[in-house]
């Protein structure tokens, strides 16, 4: 008898701390429920009012033709800005005390600022890019052992296009402390090129060879100097002439690729040998 009534009121303790674990439940989902759900259909609509801004604003770009440089590093600058400013504002919903959540978040922005102090770096690269403007979206650069067209300056990243189509992301700290060399600062370009014939071949006769082909292309230009032919080196197989023109900047690759074809092409012609590394053996008995 008394092993039943202990039982009993052993499950009526049981369905006591139930029921009462089931009112702090509910009071939970009735105090929170609301402001998590309003938090939420907050942050989704505050995310898809930022996209329509970053998109307006760069159409507005576009339209006032602001610097493609600045585009979109301004682009993303306020996105992130955006962004911050909604999850604080979510946060807040959720009934989490702001001062207490700056306060955490300031003493635990010394730490992250130490642990993201390349990414803070990046920024600062990028800044300082935009400012002394070393390139510009739009310029062919070689740079960090890369070389494309600038496609985009971002905040942290700036992204480039390979003349094969490939994307290309190097960090802003590495462009702004280390070396690196824009090929479209300059309107024009210098040619450089090396042909070598056979020693024994007319010297003079190559040079008016090379000249011939040189002024029968139009893109070949006398600003800011004439064309120079020279011997420039007496090599192991070859007697090697240098031959340096000016052109556009556009058309540098054109008279490079063409020069090199038309050369080959008429040395032949014109009994002009290009040698090619070779060993004399000589065998003695």
């Amino acid at each position: 008898m008394k092993v039943c009534i202990l039982y009993k009121i052993q499950i009526t303790k049981q369905m006591e701390e139930v029921n009462n674990l089931s009112e702090k439940i509910y009071d939970l989902v009735m105090s929170y429920g609301p402001k998590l759900v309003g938090a939420i259909i907050t942050l989704i609509i505050g995310l898809w009012v930022i996209s329509i801004i970053r998109s307006a604003l760069r159409k507005r770009f576009e339209k006032q033709d602001v610097d493609p440089s600045l585009r979109g590093f301004l682009n993303s600058l306020i996105g992130i800005g955006l962004k911050a400013m909604l999850w604080i504002a979510v946060i807040g919903m959720m009934g989490v005390q702001m001062t207490s959540f700056i306060a955490i978040l300031g003493a635990a922005g010394l730490a992250v600022g130490m642990a993201l102090s390349g990414t803070l770096q990046n920024f600062a690269g990028g800044v300082m890019i935009l400012i002394f403007k070393p390139f510009k979206v739009g310029n062919f650069i070689s740079a960090q052992g890369h070389s494309g067209i600038v496609n985009e300056i971002q905040i942290f990243n700036t992204i480039l296009k390979t003349p094969d189509n490939k994307t290309i992301i190097i960090p802003n700290g590495g462009l702004s402390t280390g070396s690196m060399t824009n090929f479209s600062t300059e309107p024009k370009r210098r040619v450089d090129l090396t042909f070598g014939i056979a020693y024994g071949d007319d010297v003079d006769k190559a040079k008016e060879v090379l000249m011939k082909l040189i002024k029968a292309d139009e893109r070949i230009i006398n600003d800011p100097a004439e064309p120079f032919i020279a011997v420039s080196e007496l090599a192991d197989s070859s007697v090697n002439l240098v031959v340096r023109v000016w052109a556009e900047a556009a058309n540098y690759w054109g008279i490079y690729f063409d020069l090199t074809e038309k050369v080959y092409k008429t040395f032949d012609k014109e009994g002009l040998n290009i040698p090619f590394p070779q060993m004399d053996v000589h065998v003695q008995k």
